[in-house]
């Protein structure tokens, strides 16, 4: 539980950035959970920087710790089982993991805000969609009842949902599951926050919802200037939206740089199995997909050595006894692979040229079928 504070609560969307710092800096960040099985590392040592109108891609499979590391920027990690055991997080150069619970009720859905994994159950089902749109505006704007409401209309409006004034006054159940993720864009972008958190938002959608719903997102940045924060499975969701990507596995980064630097040259054999497992558009055969063999370990009793050596087809003595540092490039781009800086291992990756441009292709396609629900 975080300790109550008198102070008193300021927005800091309205504050500057402080001279040297980003937008949203995060260093080192751990969170662990203790359970009567043990200590689980879901978070461990998460580090990277977001400016305004930066987009960052945060992959990987499912239990490497992407949704943990946001629902602990946004304090919504209970605590216990959970457990801060390090790192710090800094939004506009203030921390936010040492923030009283206030203080972070009126950072959430104010400065930033967050789209949850499932919008079948992310809405409350007994109350209407205008009032759930609205809420954040009344508690952090002061809005009245009918302001919040007439903001919800112009909202829905916004994101692509037709008829908005007879909608807003109808329940979730009465939107279909596309339509549903657009009212949690809505509500996510209602206070214009600086930093919008995007969980999986096109789970359990079909290829056309998928597109018109990135391309809402991508809209409402260039209108805005608001970053966003992209988490996701598939490469080939952020392939052509994203700025920066880090490709996350059993809680730790293996992987951090520019969209090109990780679809061009990628340097870590993780990284290499997700681009390899992209569903390509090949035109003269079908060509079968390369699955990354074995699963995820455990992150109580995470493998000695590198946690992804027991998977790697390239792995080497050395990976299964000693856990990689980072190798970082002048740019920044960092592997946690002990021979990311060996050329002739290096020519192992796949050819990224290629899956990117199909890759590239097949969304540009979707942004074209994508009309009308």
């Amino acid at each position: 539980m975080k300790k109550k504070s008198n102070e008193q609560i300021v927005d800091l969307k309205t504050q500057p950035i402080p001279e040297g710092h980003h937008l949203l800096e995060v260093d080192n960040l751990k969170m662990y959970f203790h359970t009567e099985d043990g200590v689980v590392h879901a978070v461990d040592g998460v580090s990277y920087t977001l400016d305004r109108g930066e987009t960052l891609g945060v992959v990987g499979e499912s239990g490497s710790g992407k949704s943990v590391t946001a629902k602990t920027l946004m304090g919504l990690i209970p605590m216990p089982p959970g457990k801060i055991e390090g790192g710090d997080a800094l939004y506009r150069g203030q921390s936010l993991l040492s923030m009283s619970e206030e203080q972070m009720q009126s950072v959430r859905g104010n400065d930033i805000a967050m789209i949850f994994q499932d919008p079948m159950t992310s809405l409350n089902p007994v109350y209407k969609i205008g009032r759930q749109v609205g809420e954040g505006l009344r508690l952090h704007r002061g809005y009245t009842k009918e302001q919040a409401e007439q903001r919800a209309i112009e909202l829905l409006d916004l994101v692509g949902i037709p008829e908005p004034e007879k909608r807003v006054k109808e329940y979730p159940h009465q939107f279909s599951g596309g339509m549903r993720q657009r009212v949690m864009i809505a509500m996510a972008l209602a206070c214009d926050p600086d930093i919008l958190i995007a969980d999986e938002p096109t789970t359990a959608l079909d290829v056309t919802i998928q597109a018109q719903i990135l391309e809402v997102m991508q809209e409402m940045q260039q209108k805005n200037g608001n970053a966003i924060i992209m988490i996701t499975h598939d490469l080939g969701v952020v392939a052509d939206m994203a700025d920066k990507i880090m490709v996350m596995y059993a809680g730790r980064p293996v992987e951090f740089g520019t969209a090109d630097e990780i679809f061009y040259n990628p340097r870590h054999p993780y990284t290499w199995g997700l681009i390899r497992s992209i569903p390509e558009q090949a035109i003269d055969e079908k060509q079968p997909l390369t699955p990354i063999p074995g699963n995820p370990p455990s992150l109580v009793n995470l493998p000695k050595g590198c946690p992804f050596a027991p998977r790697c087809v390239y792995a080497k003595p050395i990976c299964h006894e000693q856990c990689p540092e980072h190798h970082t490039t002048e740019t920044g781009h960092y592997s946690a692979c002990h021979f990311a800086d060996d050329l002739e291992f290096l020519k192992n990756a796949p050819d990224t040229s290629r899956s990117r441009k199909n890759n590239v292709a097949a969304v540009e396609e979707m942004n074209m079928v994508g009309g009308e629900e």
